[in-house]
C-alpha cells in the first residue's frame, strides 16, 4: 500500500460519513461498505480522495465474511479498519423483533467483522481495528438487548488485543466509547449531542495515539465513572421514574 488505506464497514450513518470526510481530506484512500452501495454514490463522489464502495451484509456472517476478504484482497489489505454496524431500537413492550435484530447486528454482525478483519490484519502483520461502541455497554438498560450487545463489543474487543498480544503482533484494538451519541441523536437533545464534526474529529484524534480505550466526547470519561459507581437501586430508579409532562 503506497498510501494509507481506511475502512468503514457501515459507512452510511451520519457519523461514519463524517468520518469519511475528515479522513479523505487528510488523503486517506477509502473503502466503504454499505447496505445500498447505489444510494450512496452522490455522497461517495463528493469526498476528494480515493473511495471504493461496497454491499454490506451485515446479517449474514458468511456473505459479509467473503465480502471483507473480497475488499481486503483487491486493495491489498487496510492500515486503519473502523466498525461502525451499531442498531438501537427501542419498545417499552420489548417486543422479540427488536432484540432479534439487534443481537443479528450489534453481536453476530459485529463479531463476525470484527473476527474476520483482526485475521486479515494478523495475515497483513499490523493494522488497527476500531470499534465504535457505547458507554451503554457499562450496565444493563431499559433497551435490553442494546446494552447488553455493547457490554458484549467491549469484551470482545478486548479479547482481540489480548490475541495480538499473545502473538506480539503490532495491531491495536481501540474500543471507541460513545456517551450515549445514538440517543442524543433520536432526542435531538442538544446537551447530550455534540457537533458531530468535534465527535469525529475526537475519534480520528484517539485512533493516531492508538488508544485501547477513549471516551468520545471527553467529558464522558467523568460520567462514565458516575454510573459504574452507582448503586443499583439509584441506577434502576433513574431509569424507571415516570417524565413529568
Amino acid at each position: 500500500m503506497s498510501i494509507a488505506t481506511a475502512m468503514i464497514i457501515g459507512a452510511s450513518s451520519q457519523l461514519s460519513q463524517t468520518l469519511a470526510k475528515q479522513l479523505s481530506a487528510q488523503q486517506v484512500s477509502l473503502v466503504l461498505f454499505v447496505n445500498d452501495p447505489d444510494s450512496f454514490s452522490e455522497f461517495s463522489q463528493s469526498l476528494p480522495g480515493e473511495v471504493s464502495v461496497y454491499p454490506l451484509a451485515i446479517t449474514q456472517p458468511d456473505t459479509l465474511i467473503a465480502q471483507l476478504n473480497a475488499a481486503w484482497t483487491k486493495h491489498d489489505g487496510a492500515h486503519l479498519v473502523i466498525v461502525n454496524t451499531g442498531v438501537n431500537e427501542y419498545d417499552s413492550t420489548l417486543p422479540w423483533a427488536i432484540d432479534q435484530h439487534t443481537i443479528d447486528v450489534n453481536v453476530m454482525g459485529f463479531a463476525a467483522a470484527s473476527q474476520c478483519i483482526f485475521k486479515l490484519m494478523c495475515e497483513q502483520g499490523y493494522g488497527q481495528l476500531a470499534a465504535i461502541n457505547s458507554i451503554a455497554g457499562q450496565r444493563g438498560g431499559p433497551n435490553v438487548a442494546y446494552h447488553a450487545s455493547k457490554a458484549f463489543a467491549a469484551n470482545y474487543l478486548q479479547g482481540l488485543s489480548m490475541h495480538a498480544q499473545r502473538l506480539k503482533l503490532p495491531i491495536t484494538i481501540s474500543d471507541i466509547q460513545l456517551g450515549l451519541f445514538d440517543k442524543a441523536v433520536h432526542l435531538n437533545t442538544q446537551m447530550l449531542l455534540s457537533p458531530i464534526d468535534k465527535v469525529a474529529e475526537q475519534i480520528l484524534t484517539a485512533l493516531k495515539k492508538g488508544k485501547r480505550r477513549v471516551y468520545v466526547t471527553k467529558r464522558w470519561r467523568i460520567v462514565a465513572w458516575i454510573n459504574r459507581l452507582l448503586p443499583e437501586y439509584i441506577y434502576n430508579t433513574r431509569h424507571w421514574n415516570p417524565r413529568k409532562k
